[in-house]
């Protein structure tokens, strides 16, 4: 009994450390956002205007902001090896003056303070290129480094800029497809990002073909991503605990990663994975499978990792959204029909994340489990599911 006890407290002591550990781990309050963009067409070029935002939450803590650099590559569907691209970077902090050569002077943001950085990009295509055609976002990397208390901790954030947003589909143009006791629409939009709203992208795209008993759905990814829920694999630390845990899931799992993993302990915290994935053997070894995912939280199950999900977001990793049943709510409330947030593959498995009041699921998992929105570069997160 007493041998019981000590093992008990041991075990007690150790996972105290291991939270512990985890809640002190080097962080900084900083977040940055991109606030708006502009493009402008001049001649056969294209300038474009990018506002960022950097802020700090934290009521005292001074966090110093020594080096930031922009990285643009240019996406789209022709070779753009051709098109020359420039960057100029101007800081419009509140209390000091930008440089004109555009260099970057360490900046302190203070508690409960922020700065904007302006960030101007021009496209110059050459004699044989033509923009409007081959060039189709710009995927902004933003490098910076958070120096304070913490630390010196590296920093990488991306933000995708559309240059050219398709011509919503005209009710004339429609051709449903047929599918199970109903019919299914998929919706083309542009590459979206954390520059988009999810309620005003299923409001220009599909508002004009919706007809009262329809379901408009959206997958969840693209949702996420709207949400800013994304980070560069760089900018998690793995701990112990991430390393040798990753090595029991399926090779094809996003947790079979020691930085998908940690992305997921970051999220809940490493005692509730511990468990969750001691537990989750023992009913595996009992026949039960699946006792991890329902112990450890749905974000277990929506994390996508590197190489899961469109590019330019295939280098990141890729969290589940944030209040999705508020979402499709407040989605329903605007247009008028059911929205459901949903996690479709290729291999017939359907999910509805969160609907609306109303919403059949039953008819939803029928009409989606062909994957009509597609699972490669479709570019149709949205599909409108019509009943027969």
């Amino acid at each position: 009994m007493t041998c019981l006890l000590e093992l008990l407290l041991l075990l007690g002591l150790g996972v105290f450390w291991l939270e512990l550990r985890h809640r002190l781990r080097p962080a900084s309050p900083l977040s940055l956002k991109a606030l708006d963009f502009k493009v402008k067409q001049t001649n056969s070029d294209l300038d474009v205007e990018i506002w960022l935002e950097i802020s700090n939450p934290h009521p005292r803590m001074e966090v110093m902001v020594p080096e930031l650099q922009i990285n643009p590559v240019l996406l789209g569907k022709a070779d753009l090896s051709e098109v020359k691209l420039s960057t100029k970077i101007t800081p419009h902090h509140p209390d000091e003056k930008a440089r004109d050569d555009g260099y970057w002077a360490a900046y302190i943001v203070k508690g409960h303070k922020s700065t904007r950085v302006q960030v101007n990009l021009r496209l110059q295509k050459s004699k044989t290129s033509d923009l409007k055609t081959s060039a189709d976002s710009i995927w902004v990397d933003v490098d910076w480094v958070n120096y304070g208390p913490f630390g010196r901790l590296k920093r990488r954030q991306g933000v995708l800029v559309p240059l050219h947003q398709p011509e919503p589909l005209q009710p004339s143009e429609v051709s449903f497809q047929a599918g199970n006791c109903c019919e299914v629409l998929p919706l083309k939009t542009h590459l979206l990002g954390t520059l988009d709203n999810t309620v005003e992208i299923l409001r220009d795209y599909a508002k004009p073909h919706l007809r009262p008993g329809d379901v408009l759905t959206i997958g969840e990814t693209p949702v996420a991503i709207m949400q800013g829920r994304y980070h560069h694999p760089s900018t998690v630390n793995p701990g112990w605990l991430a390393r040798f845990l990753c090595r029991a899931f399926h090779p094809t799992s996003s947790l079979a990663t020691a930085c998908g993993l940690q992305s997921l302990i970051n999220l809940v915290g490493p005692t509730r994975v511990l468990l969750a994935w001691i537990v989750g053997l023992i009913l595996k070894t009992l026949g039960i499978k699946g006792g991890f995912y329902r112990l450890a939280g749905e974000q277990a199950r929506l994390i996508d990792d590197i190489t899961g999900t469109t590019p330019p977001y295939d280098q990141t990793i890729v969290l589940g959204p944030l209040a999705p049943t508020k979402l499709c709510k407040q989605a329903a409330a605007e247009l008028g029909v059911g929205v459901a947030i949903v996690d479709v593959n290729d291999l017939g498995r359907v999910k509805v994340l969160a609907s609306s009041d109303g919403c059949d699921e039953t008819l939803l998992k029928k009409a989606l489990r062909p994957n009509p929105a597609g699972n490669a570069n479709e570019r149709t997160p949205l599909v409108l599911v019509r009943p027969n």
